[in-house]
């Protein structure tokens, strides 16, 4: 199937669009204290001061999974826009898009609850997801499958060391509760090589709260993993990493209790048990 330069066109503005969108909406949130659109409404007073901060840290970690898959279009759209080689300067990804018009009276604008501001996202979210389909769609028409096998996920996220924690219910390390594990851990000595269990794009290189230095790698087919507690990151945010590469050195960052590597396989933007994905032979 041949992709003519329109085909191209369309598909990167169609891109540019929504993740300027998701960008606006991710920088306007950060302004929450100064906006009285998004202040809590009366009924939200009414909650309790704890549940209240459990919804607005939720509220948060869900603006921080979207910034995140803003991040993973981005690398993805700047691959394709340069395999099209469309002009940098006709769409830099880095930007929010243009905007302006007449100045007109203020429309009004009503307080708006935690709950409705979920679910507005989560509508937002769900649209997201539909365009990464169809670009990951477009992207595996124009590259082929010339990565298939380094893109087998498969194996164990570390060069030397050994499993030490399995996923599942266990008890927390720090306040010794029955807490749910979203991965598996591998223990070793400080500084040794994290390597990317298969090829991917890089869309987290940086801290995160709990993971410490924390790489994710996104494989295509709603597959991607993440690895925690890093000493140093290796690479960037938008590089191509093949299966095998050394991405980043043990360590103990974030909520950690001693040099290891938290792994975690996620399908879908959902954590599942990456067991059977270690001990799965390669291709």
């Amino acid at each position: 199937m041949q992709l003519t330069k329109l085909h191209w066109l369309s598909a990167v503005l169609t891109f540019a669009l929504v993740s300027g969108l998701v960008v606006h909406l991710i920088v306007s949130n950060k302004l929450l204290p100064e906006n009285k659109a998004y202040m809590l409404s009366a009924q939200d007073d009414k909650i309790p001061s704890a549940e209240t901060n459990q919804r607005t840290t939720a509220l948060t970690i869900k603006l921080a999974e979207l910034q995140s898959q803003v991040l993973r279009l981005n690398a993805l759209g700047e691959r394709l826009a340069d395999d099209a080689k469309i002009p940098e300067k006709e769409f830099n990804f880095t930007e929010l898009p243009a905007s302006g018009g007449p100045i007109s009276d203020s429309a009004k604008i009503t307080d708006k609850s935690l709950d409705q501001l979920f679910i507005e996202i989560e509508s937002f979210e769900s649209k997201l997801n539909y365009e990464e389909k169809q670009l990951q769609m477009l992207e595996s028409l124009t590259f082929g499958h010339h990565i298939q096998n380094t893109g087998y996920l498969s194996g164990r996220p570390i060069a030397k060391g050994w499993l030490s924690s399995y996923y599942g219910v266990r008890k927390d390390p720090f306040n010794g509760r029955p807490t749910m594990h979203k991965g598996v851990d591998f223990a070793g000595k400080e500084n040794t090589a994290i390597i990317a269990t298969a090829s991917g794009v890089v869309t987290w290189a940086s801290k995160r709260y709990g993971y410490g230095q924390l790489i994710e790698i996104n494989h295509g087919d709603g597959l991607t993993t993440r690895y925690g507690h890093n000493k140093d990151l290796l690479v960037n945010v938008g590089d191509v990493v093949n299966k095998g590469q050394t991405i980043a050195r043990m360590g103990s960052t974030g909520r950690s209790t001693g040099p290891h590597v938290h792994y975690e396989i996620l399908r879908n933007n959902k954590q599942i048990n990456p067991i059977k994905y270690v001990y799965r032979k390669g291709k």
